[in-house]
């Protein structure tokens, strides 16, 4: 899913944390152990406008195993959480705790 746009990944910042945004850059993450790759996907960087917690944000967009849409993730830059790489770590750990429809 990494043809999905700045504009895109904006307004879901915009709907998750309220606040508006600006794009910086995009680095690529790759986060695996040993030979398999869990996720290779481009992360994109966002300054935050206005947001009472956080400067920046980490977002991005990928595939729902058996399903054609993509499911989008915006997390916020804090204390535990300073690189794209650990954006991705959270999130992944989110989903192994709540499932893939964020309830268990």
């Amino acid at each position: 899913m990494e043809d999905v746009s700045a504009g895109e990944l904006a307004r879901v910042i915009q709907v998750q944390h309220g606040v508006a945004s600006t794009f910086v850059k995009s680095v690529r993450v790759h986060r695996g152990t040993g030979n398999r790759a869990d996720w290779n996907g481009l992360v994109h960087i966002f300054d935050l406008q206005g947001h009472p917690r956080a400067g920046r944000a980490f977002a991005w967009s990928s595939p729902i195993q058996g399903g054609t849409a993509p499911r989008y993730f915006a997390v916020l830059q804090d204390g535990k959480i300073a690189t794209p790489a650990q954006a991705v770590k959270a999130a992944s750990a989110a989903i192994r705790q709540w499932g893939p429809k964020g309830s268990r």
